[in-house]
């Protein structure tokens, strides 16, 4: 046990940490802004796809049950921030599903559907048929590999830049801001002593690291700024 003083100055750390990752967080859950107000104004969704806000949903659910103290107590900052997350991602479904065509419209609503069936069966699995311990490890394991599943897209862009030589679907906002997020909640999950917090965040860390060497990379090499992001989604 840490002697009161030094007790004080890790958990005055360890809630900075979270606070931080909220606040870079939210930088994420507002940068497809842009794109919803063009889909109100041509009151059309276009070529937009709305799965990346239907897994950024079914993430942000996972990871706040994560957080709820029936499951784990003491990481508050991660229920706050993928509460807001929730809210957003239902907004921006919201209105895509408003200004979807009628098949896209029934399909978002499948989908939609489908996620909550799955948070329903997560939630009976948890309280229902575990214990503390053993729903922390079932919960714990869900969010991790839900969280590493939304790194599909970052992936995805690294390969677009290092293949066309351009930053130009790579904004660096974005990119910074991911990692300060990533960064953030992988001091939390440590100070935490969480490898379900600090691993998945740890990994996203990295992810982020490499966008921005590549970003300054390639910036350098062809002088262009990045524009729109390719996938709008929440990290």
């Amino acid at each position: 046990m840490l002697p009161t003083g030094l007790s004080s100055v890790y958990l005055g750390f360890s809630t900075a940490a979270g606070i931080a990752g909220n606040i870079f967080a939210f930088v994420l859950f507002v940068s497809p802004l842009p794109t919803f107000k063009r889909i109100i104004r041509n009151e059309s969704t276009e070529q937009f796809s709305g799965l990346p806000y239907i897994y950024a949903f079914l993430n942000c659910l996972i990871c706040l049950w994560y957080a709820m103290p029936v499951v784990k107590t003491g990481i508050i900052l991660v229920a706050t921030v993928n509460s807001f997350g929730a809210v957003f991602q239902l907004v921006y479904l919201s209105i895509f599903i408003t200004y979807a065509e009628r098949a896209t419209k029934l399909r978002m609503l499948g989908f939609i559907g489908a996620v909550a069936v799955i948070f329903a069966f997560v939630v009976f699995v948890s309280l229902g048929l575990l214990e503390y311990d053993e729903r922390q490890t079932f919960v714990g394991y869900l969010s991790v590999a839900s969280l590493i599943s939304m790194f599909a897209s970052p992936l995805f862009i690294i390969k677009l830049v290092i293949k066309t030589r351009s930053v130009e679907f790579m904004p660096f906002n974005l990119s910074f801001a991911t990692f300060l997020m990533s960064l953030s909640f992988s001091a939390y999950g440590i100070f935490k002593e969480d490898p379900f917090l600090y691993i998945p965040n740890g990994i996203g860390t990295i992810l982020g690291l490499v966008q921005l060497a590549l970003y300054s990379y390639y910036s350098n090499i062809s002088g262009e700024d990045s524009r729109e992001p390719l996938i709008v989604s929440y990290a």
